[in-house]
């Protein structure tokens, strides 16, 4: 299935979703801008990248286990008053961290309270994805929405960075990027959860629990125990190794070729090249089996991704930044197949669960990606980070070898014409 440009100014001109659209890109913008805002902050204050690595990991990792859990309790209880008590709870925890930095407590507290912060930190991306299956009728429009919060959200990983690179070094306090993704995060998710349109979900949910309708999975792993989601959360997981990885090398790359503001620039490059691509490929999207696009659309990035790493010795900002445009093009695709990917192994009551996994898979992977290239630059330079695109590959190679879980599950691909 293939969405025109007609059906994405219907999903995006949809009575009621206006609102929760813009709210949701506030809310959203700071995914990736956070965790890198933590990073810079506490490379500037510690002087260390290996010490920023882990703090930055840590932040990911509470904001990993979070998303699962909050997802599991928003396809429950609804957005509205989950979300409102978290983003109060998100305050005090980065509060909390600024608090730990500044006083420069040992290592491990630091760590300790980055964990909190992501536990806090509301997971507006899935309940944002799901509120399009209430705005808009299954087909080429909510294929379009999907495809939508893809280009938006993948804008968000590449555009945040840059954003908390140019107010760490143009700002005369490192910590201004953090409070900035953080303001974000706090306006977008609390405008986010009393729009109309989310409120009209919550209620919902709340009486279909109270007739007792199925509102999820129960176990501990609910949703992910199917092979399939599984398989899609790895895909996502690849996906956010690669791009970690790569966020901090090409900082890295930049400060090696003398000009180190240079590297919000190429993120930006990388993000304009990502939403052009993410648009064209939609329109004709390949491979078109879904099972054979998750690997595919990985092993090319990690491989353009490593090519990217395997250049940045030679001190060529030009030649960095052509290759990393032709990674960027795989970038939104990846996601969209992510989000179809969710649509096709979940059941839609646990919508918001099943792609919050696939949100952690993707955390998950990037603060692998940032940790492992933080400690391996540090030993051999900014080539380090083309290991990252490597990793990527060995999991696309994995993704070929479960393709058949998602296949299994998949419609004919005639029908998908």
């Amino acid at each position: 299935m293939a969405a025109s440009l007609s059906d994405y100014r219907a999903a995006l001109g949809t009575p009621g979703a206006a609102a929760p659209v813009l709210a949701s890109a506030i809310g959203r913008f700071p995914i990736a801008m956070h965790s890198l805002a933590t990073l810079l902050y506490v490379r500037e204050a510690e002087g260390s990248y290996a010490l920023a690595g882990a703090v930055s990991a840590a932040l990911l990792v509470g904001t990993a286990a979070g998303t699962v859990l909050q997802g599991r309790m928003l396809d429950r209880l609804g957005p509205t008053r989950p979300m409102l008590v978290l983003a109060a709870v998100y305050a005090v925890a980065v509060a909390g961290l600024i608090g730990c930095v500044e006083a420069a407590v040992p290592p491990v507290l630091t760590a300790g309270v980055a964990v909190l912060t992501g536990l806090a930190t509301p997971a507006i991306e899935g309940s944002s994805r799901a509120l399009w299956s209430d705005l808009v009728p299954a087909g080429p429009r909510r294929e379009a929405a999907y495809t939508y919060e893809a280009i938006s959200l993948e804008t968000f990983f590449i555009l945040g960075p840059a954003l908390a690179a140019v107010l760490v070094v143009a700002t005369p306090w490192p910590g201004t990027a953090l409070v900035v993704a953080a303001s974000a995060e706090l306006l977008g998710t609390t405008w986010f959860v009393l729009t109309r349109a989310a409120r009209r979900r919550s209620a919902r949910i709340r009486a279909e629990r109270a007739a007792g309708v199925p509102t999820g999975e129960s176990g501990l792993l609910g949703v992910f125990r199917r092979l399939g989601l599984r398989t899609v959360a790895l895909a996502a997981f690849g996906f956010g190794l690669v791009a970690g990885t790569a966020e901090v090398g090409v900082f890295a790359a930049a400060e090696f070729a003398g000009a180190p503001a240079a590297g919000g620039i190429l993120l930006s490059l990388w993000s304009v090249m990502s939403v052009a691509a993410g648009v064209v490929y939609g329109l004709r999207p390949w491979p078109r089996p879904l099972h054979l696009r998750l690997p595919v659309l990985l092993g090319g990035f990690g491989l353009l991704v490593a090519a990217t790493g395997l250049v940045a010795p030679l001190g060529s900002l030009l030649l960095l930044g052509v290759v990393m445009m032709a990674a960027g093009a795989f970038i939104t695709p990846q996601v969209t197949a992510h989000s179809l990917g969710v649509e096709l192994t979940a059941p839609p009551e646990a919508a918001t669960e099943a792609f919050n996994w696939t949100v952690m898979a993707a955390i998950v992977g990037v603060s692998a990606g940032q940790a492992v290239s933080g400690s391996v630059i540090e030993l051999v330079g900014p080539a380090g980070f083309a290991a990252g695109g490597f990793l990527g590959v060995l999991v696309a190679v994995l993704l070929w070898l479960r393709r058949g879980t998602v296949a299994a599950v998949a419609p004919p691909v005639a029908s998908l014409a």
